[in-house]
């Protein structure tokens, strides 16, 4: 009696074959109703082969069938493909295969002699969960395909085949996905091996240098001034100097000098007496005070008042506060770590800021690089992020779409981690799956597409005129990009360089809204 494959030996383009609709494709509906099968003719081998080149990277992929006619098909389809293929006819042989080799993907029948290809699956889905399965079946219904894919089947094939194109796209997709999964498998094994340090996240040779200094520093009571762009985690680094040091299980008190005015900062950081001022009802602690055998955290201490900053480096260098409108002082132990984006070399030169105090404060010194300088973390933090949102909103997202870290990867976040968190939650908010899509960042992420190892955008869908302006504003952003990030923000050199006066040159950076400020060194 003749296989019910025999008609795959060939595999001839010219063959049309009966292919029940799938329930992953628009004929669902009618699927659900439909009582006679829909012919379609198997593509040629050229297209086929054009196709796997184009989108398909090689697998390893494990084929378990018990009709030598449809192993023979499956194993022709997929090496014209590419991929490499071990070829088997039971369940019991399966499982053999799989304790010795390792794979990525495996094509499983569902009626088998023996063990079915349900029971298999069910064994893989507990014991290889990092496996992908795409069952094959040539009763396949819409119930069996449901049934696959609730108990963990990525994907299905009904048998005959609708065309050799379609098979190579179900296994693209599944090896895709498995490759995304590896991916996010490896950065949560990087969280929680060595590439986290307190609440801090990085693997690079700049971030590594950082936690290696505050694991030297954290146990000494020296002051420490942390310097860094916006967003770069300066109060975090504060806080895991703070917890790592002897004064851990004391208080930890965090203030922002640059949100107050300079007759609150003095009441809030050394406390006031009653009647000092309008509105001192009572009697006031300050937060040294607060802080005492702790530790305190002067966020922006750049932007302190020169009046403040006096008071404060009597504090540093005599370990006593005096509140506002007493005569008394009051000794402290505090331990003083500062942060600021601002530049304090060129603040001194202004006389913006006690030369005195700078160096009371910086003591040790702790730089933080802006994230542009670390884009190797870029996928760990993303991920880190994902997990945390995720949790919060509870949602299951778990992973991103190659492209978007490759677009992460690719800008210049001139707003440093704090930006990187803020998509990550965006993009945690609008994903309705388990993955995050490049549409679900923000626009101006989107349109960073293009950039992609110098490549222009693909712009010959669009009229002349309109193609034209895009490829110029292309050339333009990245031309500019390029010129300031060599001449670190410096305008002047900038516009000599590009053969421009300095007001033609400004009114191009404006035009593409550059921070100037975030190429300065």
């Amino acid at each position: 009696m003749a296989s019910r494959y025999e008609h795959l030996r060939t595999l001839e383009p010219s063959s049309a074959v009966a292919v029940p609709s799938s329930p992953y494709r628009p004929g669902l509906a009618r699927a659900l109703g439909q009582s006679a099968p829909v012919a379609a003719p198997l593509k040629p081998k050229a297209a086929a082969e054009e196709t796997a080149s184009a989108e398909a990277q090689p697998g390893e992929i494990l084929v378990v069938d018990d009709d030598d006619a449809m192993q023979r098909a499956v194993r022709a389809i997929l090496q014209r493909q590419g991929h490499r293929v071990k070829v088997v006819g039971t369940a019991e042989d399966a499982l053999l295969v799989l304790s010795e080799a390792q794979f990525d993907l495996v094509m499983l029948d569902i009626q088998m002699p023996g063990m079915s290809g349900l029971d298999l699956l069910a064994i893989l889905v507990k014991q290889r969960p990092d496996l992908k399965v795409v069952m094959m079946t040539a009763f396949g219904t819409v119930q069996m395909a449901v049934r696959a894919v609730k108990q963990g089947a990525t994907d299905f094939l009904t048998k005959p085949f609708e065309s050799i194109d379609h098979v190579g796209n179900v296994v693209r997709k599944a090896l895709e996905l498995k490759r995304l999964e590896d991916r996010m498998r490896e950065l949560e094994r990087s969280l929680d091996r060595r590439d986290r340090y307190e609440d801090m996240v990085g693997g690079s040779e700049k971030m590594r240098d950082v936690f290696e200094l505050v694991e030297s520093v954290s146990y000494s009571s020296s002051s420490v001034l942390i310097q860094g762009e916006s967003g770069t985690g300066k109060e975090l680094v504060a806080r895991a100097i703070h917890f790592r040091s002897p004064r851990k299980d004391k208080p930890f008190v965090v203030i922002n000098c640059s949100a107050l005015t300079e007759t609150l900062l003095e009441s809030e950081l050394f406390g006031h007496m009653k009647g000092a001022f309008t509105g001192a009802t009572a009697n006031k602690r300050g937060l040294f005070e607060a802080a005492h055998t702790g530790t305190i955290f002067l966020d922006e201490i750049g932007d302190m008042p020169p009046a403040t900053q006096v008071k404060l480096l009597r504090t540093l260098q005599q370990g006593e506060v005096k509140r506002v409108g007493s005569n008394d002082v009051t000794r402290v132990d505090v331990r003083t770590l500062a942060a600021t984006n601002v530049n304090l070399a060129q603040a001194m030169k202004d006389g913006r800021f006690r030369e005195d105090l700078f160096y009371r404060l910086n003591v040790i010194s702790v730089s933080l690089p802006p994230l542009r300088e670390r884009a190797e973390d870029i996928p760990l933090l993303a991920f880190h992020m994902l997990k945390r949102h995720s949790d919060k909103v509870g949602k299951t997202v778990k992973a991103f779409d190659p492209e978007v870290l490759d677009v992460m990867q690719r800008y210049r976040w001139p707003g440093n981690v704090r930006e990187l968190e803020n998509v990550v939650e965006r993009a945690v908010v609008l994903a309705r799956g388990d993955i995050v899509e490049v549409r679900h960042l923000p626009p101006h992420l989107q349109d960073d597409r293009f950039k992609k190892n110098g490549d222009q955008l693909d712009l010959s869908h669009l009229p002349f005129s309109a193609a034209k302006d895009l490829a110029v504003q292309a050339f333009e952003k990245r031309y500019l990009t390029q010129l300031m990030a060599r001449t670190s923000g410096n305008i002047s050199a900038a516009s000599r360089e590009a053969g421009l006066d300095r007001s033609n040159f400004r009114r191009v950076l404006k035009k593409h809204d550059f921070d100037v400020d975030s190429f300065a060194e």
